[in-house]
């Protein structure tokens, strides 16, 4: 089928339940992992445009930013220090995911909830009191190991106990989390900077550690998946688990596939290997283009830097400030855009229309910033011009935020089968702190050098993706967990990696297990 279409109806199944009170809460505190990540993503380019925090730490970009050693606006941030600071949590994040694929897959995904807040929560308190650079990038790299088991952990655990339909719109919860703390970032970075002992960066800092508790003390509390319980030998306590989670509804079907699927898993004795093998090339190639593609489209220029960004193009410090809260708005009210209709039009829909619109606005941000700043960086932007920048890229958030930011993290999560799902993932969150990592460390750099032409740069790999996603995603909406193969072999180019008989033999309806 062209263009990667896909009949959802294809493969026969349907689970009874819906959305009980009992997993939305559960998923609602679970999604809360998300908070580590967005707040991390917001604090650290806000405390980076404070002075106080720019003069203890690193001077010379103070220097460069009041103009003491260059007018050029785009060169003003350009630090190898000061971009360690913010990308060292994604080097660290990305080592911690392989960690954090066994443990998930052994001890389940709750304990690796715990683990990564109990980490996250030790990084927030050096940060908080750091003395100097060294002690930055150590608390960096404990958040980052926070944020590596998180990641890894949660997309997992919400797309196994949401009910198959509505299976995308709690799984986005977790970008909803994300994007909410980032905003509560801004919020915290635009209040403390005004605090005139000069020591609001380490209350920026420092209040990281209350997400970090909120996920740490709301692990112990969650129930495990019933994937997960049948992995460690308990089924009994697994059909008790899944019974609760799906309500009063007859739950033999589903059961069954689960054990069905978990059979089939424990004959794959190394998941990284087997990744390799031909019928997995889909699921591979999903684990590292979408969070590839995901970073390449600019957003960490503007969600790690928006104060920094709009500071550059000649926004005051408070403009600055004010101007990523904006946008921190328009991303959650976004997100929650998608959490309306990714069950409903698709995720390809969501794919192309975001990618669309990211295409056009940032392309518009860089033509912008071109005719008033040319290539050598120094202007003044009146008022009025500035807020059709600022409008440009609100409108450039709200295209990642209800396409590639949510879907992003939902994809992988919901077409990796059981055997190699815990390893798909590792490389799906490592992929992506690779990528973040790589963007946070050069783009500064890049900025000096390129100027106007980054927001091309990212244009660019905006159009190459949106074109990936009409040829090479199939629709996943409405489709079973652990019928996602279904999926891959009805689609006109991934259908011929994928064998006849699929790689997992599912339970027939009529028998059960007691």
């Amino acid at each position: 089928m062209a263009g990667g279409a896909f009949v959802s109806a294809g493969t026969g199944k349907e689970y009874p339940g819906k959305i009980t009170l009992y997993v939305f809460l559960t998923c609602i505190v679970a999604a809360c992992g998300g908070l580590i990540f967005g707040y991390d993503i917001g604090i650290s380019g806000g405390v980076t445009a404070m002075t106080p925090f720019l003069q203890k730490f690193f001077p010379k970009v103070y220097r460069q930013e009041i103009g003491a050693e260059s007018a050029n606006q785009y060169c003003k941030f350009d630090s190898v220090p000061l971009t360690l600071f913010t990308s060292s949590l994604y080097l660290a994040a990305l080592v911690a995911s392989f960690f954090a694929s066994a443990v998930t897959k052994i001890f389940g995904r709750k304990v690796s909830m715990f683990v990564g807040g109990i980490v996250f929560l030790g990084g927030a308190a050096i940060n908080g009191a750091a003395q100097n650079v060294a002690m930055l990038i150590i608390g960096r790299i404990m958040l980052g190991i926070g944020v590596g088991f998180s990641n890894q952990s949660v997309p997992l655990y919400l797309s196994e106990m949401a009910p198959y339909k509505f299976r995308g719109a709690l799984n986005i919860c977790f970008q909803l989390m994300i994007t909410i703390g980032i905003l509560c970032a801004n919020l915290v970075n635009y209040g403390t900077d005004k605090i005139k002992s000069g020591q609001g960066w380490r209350v920026s800092l420092g209040l990281a550690g209350v997400p970090a508790l909120i996920i740490t003390v709301g692990a112990l509390f969650l129930p495990d998946t019933p994937n997960s319980i049948i992995g460690r030998k308990q089924p009994e306590l697994a059909r008790k688990h899944l019974q609760r989670i799906r309500g009063p509804v007859n739950i033999d079907e589903e059961f069954n596939d689960l054990v069905a699927a978990n059979d089939e898993s424990k004959m794959v004795e190394n998941p990284w290997r087997n990744l390799l093998q031909r019928r997995y090339r889909p699921h591979l190639c999903m684990a590292i283009l979408i969070p590839f593609f995901q970073q390449l489209t600019g957003i960490n220029v503007v969600m790690f830097y928006a104060p920094v960004l709009f500071k550059t193009i000649g926004f005051g410090n408070n403009a600055s400030l004010m101007s990523a809260v904006i946008t921190g708005l328009v991303n959650v009210f976004a997100t929650f855009a998608a959490i309306f209709i990714v069950d409903k039009k698709g995720r390809r829909f969501l794919f192309l229309e975001g990618g669309c619109q990211m295409f056009i606005f940032q392309v518009l941000v860089g033509v912008l910033i071109w005719i008033k700043f040319g290539t050598d960086g120094i202007a003044d932007i009146p008022k009025a011009y500035a807020i059709l920048v600022v409008f440009c890229i609100c409108m450039f958030v709200a295209g990642f935020a209800w396409s590639w930011g949510p879907l992003g993290w939902l994809v992988p999560s919901e077409i990796f089968p059981l055997e190699i799902r815990s390893a798909a993932q590792s490389i799906n969150v490592s992929v992506n702190m690779l990528f973040t990592f790589i963007i946070a460390q050069v783009f500064l750099s890049m900025l000096c050098h390129m100027k106007f032409g980054l927001f091309f740069f990212f244009g660019g790999f905006v159009f190459i993706m949106t074109l990936f996603v009409y040829f090479f995603i199939p629709e996943t909406k409405g489709i079973p967990i652990e019928e996602m193969s279904q999926v891959w072999k009805q689609h006109w180019y991934w259908g011929k990696f994928i064998p006849e008989d699929g790689h997992v033999q599912m339970a027939k309806p009529a028998k059960t297990v007691t």
